[in-house]
């Protein structure tokens, strides 16, 4: 169950209007009354003689006798839903439902005579609205404060006594949803993201791009988006605001919106703080070492995250959400969509009480930085390593959240993993296919001696890897890791003890990759052998390369 509750008002004749009224869609059906405050109160909706100014005058009866002393916003308005899957539920249960959250919130606490005024209304199978009027019978204001938190406290132990959906609880770090105001405002002018929303991608996919703050600045306004600094007495930075050039108000002007009101990690302190992190702008490197110094960077978060304190483990969760942020500017064009999607959903799990150490992440924020400098990687087989090693940084952020009750957060990493494994796919395919061609091209005594090594390495899972229709591809890399010295057998081992194996869809595809996370595989031309079984090359790899003119969000 959820519940929202609205911005008090002192309209209660209106708010009925709505309740009562067809809806925004004609969506409301049967209005009615399921509980009130006294059992003969007026239900225009059950009863023809019965209207909604004698409703209203009842509700309204004790704000009149208050007078000046009544508070000017006297409406309380409450909506609580059930979730689409759970039952419907009768009128007598949602009027014990109403009666529980009024007595947790304060607003008409059980067995108090003086308690507030209130209906409980219903017009949906799955919802109903609580509105009071904020006066108690001795004509003093309710003691109604944290009402939001009271209300869903008391909405997780109804989910349990009802056997409702349990509805995963936030610890008040998530970002702040659109209004209905900016939603509808977005509907009319055509856009399919409401201003803030996109504000908010702009401002992460900066954070992530930005070594300083000062560049941080240049590149939001390099998006188009609008950026007014605010400064205290001293000049030094107190502040900042954006805003889009073409969202304005009825006044013409730009509807700004400061970072903290984008989410609560994009305030300026919070901001400064993780880029004086950073400490200085990474060290100039080859295009393809930056890479794989990103990599493995990456590779090394589910280690930090299973044995560093939280604040260690938090901070890298921070800086995987500025890689997820940052990754859709480099990627082809093909993959953006799924990567979009990845860093949206993951910015809900960038965030928990928990206070990041951001200095214990420098080295992996330093490589984030890096590779926005340098060209987006040409060969397929690099790409592909870099999404496999981030699916499994983000599974690993989705058991470090779960591990702590993190629920809203874990859930966000599981969706997140969903789209990493569909752009995963996408970019595996072509390299798998041209690894696989060199496999099958093995000559037999090669492959038997692969085969040998992997029933040396894994003798518990030997066989069903060799039952794979991709075992070639295996073959194939373990043969390239021999041809340039390495033990294949030591190197198997490594990759199973560095991750479980038990729930992999394709154990060959996992154990392909783990292994071309060595430099000396991870390019897309095998490497020539001088031993007697010399593996012939095979055919190139072209992947499609990003532009770099594409390199930030603009502004509508």
């Amino acid at each position: 169950m959820i519940a929202n509750i609205v911005k008090p008002g002192h309209k209660t004749r209106g708010v009925l209007n709505y309740l009562y009224g067809p809806g925004r869609a004609n969506e409301h059906t049967d209005p009615h009354l399921v509980a009130a405050w006294d059992d003969f109160a007026p239900d225009p909706g059950r009863n023809p003689a019965a209207t909604l100014a004698q409703l209203a005058d009842v509700l309204d009866l004790r704000v009149k006798q208050a007078g000046p002393k009544a508070p000017k916003n006297h409406v309380w308005h409450c909506s609580i839903r059930a979730a689409p899957e759970d039952r419907h539920l009768t009128d007598d249960e949602w009027a014990a439902i109403a009666h529980r959250v009024l007595n947790a919130t304060g607003i008409a606490p059980a067995g108090d005579p003086d308690a507030c005024r209130w209906i409980a209304v219903r017009h949906a199978d799955d919802h109903i609205h609580i509105v009071a009027t904020k006066v108690r019978g001795d004509l003093r204001p309710p003691r109604n404060w944290n009402d939001f938190l009271r209300t869903d406290k008391e909405l997780v132990a109804i989910e349990k006594e009802y056997g409702l959906r349990q509805v995963p609880r936030g610890d008040r770090t998530a970002a702040k949803r659109p209004t209905r105001a900016e939603q509808e405002k977005a509907r009319r002018t055509g856009n399919a993201r409401t201003s803030r929303e996109h504000l908010r991608t702009i401002v992460r996919t900066a954070v992530s791009a930005a070594t300083t703050t000062e560049e941080f600045f240049r590149i939001v306004e390099g998006t188009g988006a609008l950026i007014d600094v605010q400064h205290f007495p001293s000049g030094d930075v107190r502040g900042y605001k954006v805003a889009l050039d073409d969202d304005t108000n009825a006044q013409g002007e730009p509807v700004w919106f400061s970072g903290s009101t984008l989410a609560p990690d994009l305030s300026y302190p919070k901001i400064a703080k993780r880029l004086t992190a950073t400490e200085a702008t990474p060290t100039e490197q080859p295009g393809a070492m930056a890479w794989r110094r990103f990599t493995l960077a990456v590779d090394r978060i589910p280690d930090h995250l299973a044995h560093d304190e939280d604040g260690a483990g938090q901070a890298h969760i921070t800086v995987l959400a500025e890689v997820l942020d940052a990754l859709p500017l480099l990627a082809p064009t093909g993959l953006r969509p799924q990567l979009i999607q990845a860093s949206t959903v993951f910015e809900r799990a960038g965030r928990s009480r928990i206070r990041a150490h951001h200095q214990q992440a420098q080295a992996t924020r330093q490589a984030v930085k890096a590779i926005l400098r340098e060209p987006a990687p040409k060969d397929g087989v690099l790409l592909t390593i870099v999404l496999d090693a981030l699916l499994l940084a983000v599974i690993a952020a989705q058991h470090w959240h779960r591990t702590r009750d993190h629920t809203q957060q874990a859930e966000a990493a599981q969706q997140t993993a969903e789209h990493l494994r569909v752009a995963y796919r996408a970019a595996a395919a072509e390299p798998l296919t041209v690894i696989h061609h060199r496999g099958r091209r093995l000559a037999l005594p090669l492959q038997e001696r692969q085969a040998a090594v992997v029933r040396q390495a894994l003798p518990d899972l030997a066989e069903q890897i060799l039952a794979e229709p991709a075992w070639p591809t295996l073959a194939a890399t373990l043969n390239e890791a021999t041809a340039v010295g390495h033990d294949p057998a030591a190197l198997l081992a490594q990759a199973a003890r560095h991750r479980e194996l038990d729930t992999a869809a394709n154990l060959t595809e996992v154990l392909t990759w783990r292994l071309r996370r060595l430099p000396d595989l991870a390019v897309g031309k095998p490497p020539q052998d001088r031993t007697a079984g010399r593996v012939q090359p095979g055919p190139a790899t072209p992947t499609p390369r990003a532009t770099r003119s594409d390199s930030l969000p603009r502004s509508r």
